[in-house]
């Protein structure tokens, strides 16, 4: 059989070849024809050359790459792998360069920005992984607590203690064959990341003698490391909050020609120490100096002071656990997912693991080192014994599951203390939970009767059912869960934050403080609201303005005003130390303890309550909040490239929303990150599983299905995942094509 390609109505790639080594060949040849200018931006940046590439702008991220050793940790992973899946990796690395030696890798953003692809290395898929998930842990969390402690004292910590690290989250929920009408488990779940143009995931089918597996793959990347669906077995992911990165203070001094670190020992040797030059597009050259302690590489400061070293799992161990990666697609079974994810380093997860046998496993997958609990909160110092990583690593929960788990990054299935510090607020998990207990018990508890699933009438896509403002009810003709029900969580609007807004709401008639008309009205209004985050809905919209002005309101306190100064840290890590973005991400908290600090929340909330009533919002909620999609390009204006764009495009949901198209209040209403897939897996039937990303397969612009997918995300709807070979149509492959 030759490898061959096909493809759907929705342009989705369906590969087949003779064996798994062939298929991961082909894989890398379809990544690159296909999204070829998304995989080279995330090479460039792995390399830490994103300046040299397109100007000035990527030399703060650059510098960050460099220090980190981004490309050294991949290097040092992909030659510790085993030989086999280092051949398979290899593989797919060979197959990108295929198709840029046949002439496969033009995009037009190349030509805008006056760039070009070039080879690849065996180990750059393991430095594109970490571009992806270097940032997607705690450690900018810590520093942003040292910059609280350092401004308002180390009790100030706490005020903007959140259940989360900012901008990292996602959904999954399964439901054991008890509970569903074919008596096969369903699994189902959403990915929270940035909204990139392309999406950071590609939707895809491998197959080969050894396995076939549809799931959603990071290109770039071989196999489906998150989500995906191999016939008998499924899996799905969500991020655990787990913390396990630590940051370092070092104290560095100048020894002969080299340079020592004050260690639990003594003064050490750093393990290395030199200096590289980062090219400039446009600009002079900058140098870096690239320095590493045993602890691990120095990623702020320097041996003038205020350095910080970064210690992680993967360059510790030189793995990040890519040798999971062909036993997962190997799965039949739910134990077989797990099996395969005991190899797992970073970034740690929550897994979901399902098959069609009947079994639900639900387990936290990665390397979380035992050390003292202090590193979870802030740098510590790099020369104190108790600080020291024990070589020992935290035994990860996992169990059965025989009813339904759901995981939403909150404490209960993340592990709890034993693997992190602050995890995602329970409003989601308990949303999800409310929804499926309510369906079971409309559905009679789950009978096992025929199944209910297959895609919309005449039209390949499977219609969302409604806003998603109501609870899941009304038994159909075959008693049980399906994939209708499943679908109709994702369009969940119900703020989970609202009873907290409320409550300060209602308490301003205790405390007497005057309102005018306007404010008044408003605020009645704002009591008498659902709740419900409809794009539709204009109280949604004046609950959003109220909202943002209070979350400016209590930015602005004096007791806050320390926090505006400069932190030390470099730019790179401004989104995180944002006063006004952390005023909004820990609400909630400041609400309820603020006046604790000497923070007027009272009078935040009236003031807020004026500003909105003498400027209100104009339009319902989807007005503003649209999707707000990221290209590469946009970051950087000195290449004179234009960045593609979408059409204004209204959304229901928010953050703490289940349809968590999260905004920042203060800052945007805009949504720049929400979930960049949708999917259920069917376990009884693979042709009753579907999917949805939000713009589309292809990463050319002036393609078809660059943005086909977007208008049916937008409204809640999926397509249907196709099996069916004699349902797709065969690519042809390129003259003088190896495949």
């Amino acid at each position: 059989m030759p490898a061959e390609t096909f493809r759907d109505a929705w342009g989705i790639p369906h590969l087949r070849a003779d064996s798994a080594v062939e298929l991961a060949y082909l894989q890398g040849q379809n990544a690159a024809s296909d999204r070829s200018w998304q995989i080279e931006m995330e090479r460039w940046r792995s390399e830490g050359r994103t300046a040299e590439q397109l100007g000035p702008e990527g030399l703060l991220w650059d510098r960050f790459a460099r220090q980190a050793r981004i490309e050294h940790t991949a290097r040092l992973c992909f030659e510790a792998m085993d030989a086999k899946t280092r051949a398979w990796c290899a593989a797919y690395v060979d197959g990108v360069n295929n198709a840029l030696e046949r002439g496969r890798r033009d995009a037009p953003e190349f030509r805008s920005s006056r760039t070009a692809p070039d080879r690849w290395q065996p180990w750059t898929p393991l430095g594109v992984f970490l571009v992806h998930h270097i940032l997607f842990s705690t450690f900018p969390n810590k520093l942003w607590r040292q910059h609280v402690a350092t401004a308002l004292g180390a009790d100030a910590v706490e005020l903007f203690s959140i259940e989360a690290p900012v901008w990292a989250g996602s959904n999954s929920w399964a439901v054991a064959g008890g509970l569903t009408a074919t008596g096969a488990p369903l699994l189902a779940g959403d990915p929270h990341r940035l909204l990139e143009l392309p999406g950071v995931y590609q939707q895809v089918r491998l197959a080969c003698p050894e396995f076939d597996a549809v799931g959603l793959a990071f290109p770039g990347v071989p196999g489906l490391p998150h989500f995906g669906h191999a016939g008998k077995a499924a899996w799905a992911v969500t991020n655990a909050m787990a913390d396990y990165q630590d940051l370092f203070h070092e104290q560095l001094r100048p020894h002969g020609s080299s340079t020592q670190a004050l260690g639990p020992d003594g003064w050490e040797l750093v393990v290395s120490s030199h200096q590289e030059i980062i090219q400039v597009r446009g600009g002079e050259s900058d140098s870096v100096d690239v320095m590493e302690t045993l602890r691990g590489p120095v990623i702020s400061g320097g041996a003038d002071g205020g350095a910080l070293s970064l210690r992680m799992p993967s360059r510790v161990l030189r793995s990040l656990g890519f040798e999971a990666l062909l036993p997962l697609l190997r799965s039949t079974s739910a134990a077989d997912v797990e099996k395969a994810l005991e190899q797992w380093v970073e970034p740690v997860n929550c897994v979901l693991a399902a098959d069609s046998a009947g079994n639900v496993r639900q387990l936290v997958a990665g390397r979380v080192p035992v050390r003292d609990a202090r590193n979870r909160s802030h740098p510590v110092p790099g020369w104190l014994p108790e600080h020291q990583w024990t070589g020992k690593w935290v035994k990860l929960p996992r169990q059965a599951v025989t009813r339904l788990a759901v995981h939403a990054n909150d404490r209960e299935s993340g592990g709890g203390s034993l693997t992190g510090l602050e995890f995602a607020p329970a409003h989601r998990a308990h949303r999800i939970r409310h929804l499926l207990e309510k369906a079971a018990a409309d559905q009679g508890g789950g009978a096992r009767m025929g199944a209910e699933h297959g895609p919309g009438p005449g039209t390949g896509v499977v219609h969302g059912p409604g806003s998603g403002t109501g609870p899941i009810s009304g038994p159909g003709p075959h008693a049980g869960l399906n994939a209708d029900h499943m679908q109709r969580i994702h369009l969940d609007t119900r703020l989970g934050s609202w009873p907290a807004l409320r409550t300060v709401l209602a308490d301003l008639c205790s405390a007497d403080l005057p309102l005018s008309g306007p404010a008044a009205a408003l605020r009645r209004q704002l009591l008498g609201w659902d709740g419900q985050m409809d794009a539709a809905s204009s109280v949604a919209g004046s609950l959003a303005g109220w909202r943002s002005a209070l979350v400016l309101a209590l930015a602005r306190a004096p007791q806050l005003a320390p926090l505006a100064e400069p932190s030390g840290y470099s730019a790179l890590f401004s989104p995180w130390l944002s006063p006004v973005a952390r005023v909004g991400f820990a609400l909630e908290t400041v609400l309820a303890d603020g006046t604790l600090f000497g923070i007027d929340v009272a009078a935040a909330v009236r003031q807020a309550l004026e500003e909105t009533a003498a400027a209100p919002a104009a339009g319902p909620w989807g007005a503003n909040h649209t999707v707000l999609p990221l290209h590469a390009l946009a970051d950087y204006p000195a290449s004179g490239a234009v960045p593609p764009g979408t059409a204004p495009t209204q959304l229901s949901g928010d953050t703490s929303c289940v349809l968590s198209t999260e905004s920042l209040p203060g800052l945007s209403d805009g949504s720049f990150r929400g979930p960049v897939a949708r999917y259920v897996w069917d376990l009884s039937d693979r042709a009753g599983s579907r999917w949805i990303v939000p713009f589309g397969a292809a990463g050319n612009p002036h393609h078809p299905h660059f943005q086909s997918q977007l208008p049916l995300w937008a409204a809640g709807d999926l397509i249907p995942v196709v099996t069916d070979w004699d349902q797709l149509t065969r690519e042809d492959p390129p003259a003088g094509s190896e495949s």
